[in-house]
């Protein structure tokens, strides 16, 4: 049995679709078409003849699954459909209200057609806005990052200057070290000798054995020479430190020049970066990720601080350098002042004592002939008291013989006498 409304071909085991449901109310469609497509019904897109379907609709026939119906029917027996006309069919609008029905749908339709337009205005207006915010931002951003590579490129430049008078000026006072330490090592040879040669002069004997110039010099020049040791050793303690203050702010500003480079680097690959560019990613969050530790402010005051670092080591350097310079000259020409005094003081007495040698000599040369003719003397008062003696002998006997006189002839007379 063919339905009424369908084509002859069409046949249904189940209920009809129900008929569309009519538009939104105008209060409810302008807020409705914000963020949902506009509704096209489903018979737009069906072939099925209109007014068949909306006949069909308007009798609105209502089915129900033949087991709720009939739950007792078996499954091999078939319900027969009823067929007839009702005698009686019952209008639910009149034409007016259909007629107002259709006009408030045109006018709705339009609304939400013009709302629309609207809409899609607003958004390419929208679109355009924020394409231009974000091309504004973007040509901002580049221009602050160009105005940064510049700011770590004239940095950067002073950090080399300034690297590279450290360097100068560590490589002069390294020199100046060098030649304290064989100033301080040359100033053993002459402490060896004045030492040596006051032991060598303790050896002197008797009477030689003097505290004299000679002695008073050498033990100024060991006092001097000591002193100008200690003075170049404490200078040199000095210059070691130095040297450490000079590879301290050296090393503070390679670092800085090397982290410069690098952000200098990158910063310049993404003043570089294109819409076009490749190896373009998205990092969500990214922007919330706070990883900076300084300001443009303090950014530029610690280089600025590292260069019045080198700056203030390098001043300090090379005062010590003029300091060590002037120190090296004068200890040098104080150690040969007093070289020349102990020189001329050994000249002094040395003649002094080969004066006194040679006098000694001639001395003892009179001397040497002054003994000489003594002895000879001697030998001529030795001859001349051997040749007496016979003499001698001649009297004590004519003595001894004339105390044989007897008795009164015993005189003392003038032979006696004699």
């Amino acid at each position: 049995m063919e339905h009424y409304g369908y084509p002859l071909k069409a046949k249904f085991s189940h209920p009809r679709p129900p008929p569309p449901k009519v538009l939104p109310a105008t209060n409810t469609a302008a807020t409705g078409c914000k963020n949902r497509i506009p509704y096209h019904p489903e018979s737009f897109s069906m072939p099925w003849m209109p007014n068949s379907y909306y006949k069909a609709a308007a009798l609105n026939p209502t089915l129900c699954s033949l087991n709720e119906t009939y739950p007792g029917i078996p499954p091999t027996k078939i319900v027969p459909f009823i067929s007839e006309r009702p005698k009686q069919v019952f209008t639910r609008h009149t034409l007016d209200d259909w007629h107002r029905s259709n006009m408030t749908n045109y006018k709705e339709s339009e609304t939400t057609r013009h709302n629309a337009e609207r809409l899609r205005a607003d958004l390419t207006r929208t679109i355009k806005d924020v394409y231009q915010q974000a091309k504004r931002a973007q040509g901002e951003s580049t221009k602050k990052l160009g105005q940064r590579v510049n700011d770590i490129e004239y940095w950067k430049s002073e950090l080399c200057i300034e690297l590279d008078a450290m360097i100068k000026e560590t490589n002069s006072l390294t020199d100046m070290q060098k030649r304290l330490e064989r100033a301080l090592a040359d100033t053993e040879g002459p402490f060896q000798v004045a030492h040596k040669c006051l032991l060598n002069r303790e050896k002197r004997m008797g009477i030689d054995l003097v505290n004299d110039d000679v002695e008073k010099q050498l033990i100024t020049e060991i006092k001097i020479i000591r002193s100008c040791r200690e003075r170049l050793q404490q200078c040199l303690d000095t210059v070691n430190s130095q040297l450490i203050c000079n590879k301290e702010a050296r090393q503070e500003l390679e670092k800085d020049l090397a982290d410069k480079q690098m952000g200098q680097h990158i910063d310049s690959k993404c003043y570089q970066m294109k819409n076009t560019s490749r190896g373009l990613h998205y990092f969500r969050g990214v922007e919330r990720i706070d990883a900076t530790v300084s300001v443009p402010e303090t950014w530029a005051m610690y280089t600025d601080n590292n260069i019045f670092r080198s700056q203030s080591a390098r001043a300090t350097s090379a005062k010590l350098r003029a300091s060590t310079e002037s120190l090296l000259m004068g200890t040098a020409d104080e150690m040969w002042r007093q070289f020349s005094k102990v020189n001329e003081a050994f000249t002094s007495r040395i003649t002094e004592t080969a004066n006194a040698k040679s006098k000694i000599q001639t001395h003892l040369a009179k001397t040497r002939q002054e003994i000489f003719q003594l002895e000879t003397k001697v030998q001529v008062i030795q001859k001349t008291i051997r040749d007496k003696e016979v003499q001698l002998k001649v009297a004590q006997t004519r003595l001894d013989e004339r105390t044989r006189r007897p008795n009164v002839e015993l005189c003392r007379d003038a032979a006696q006498i004699r």
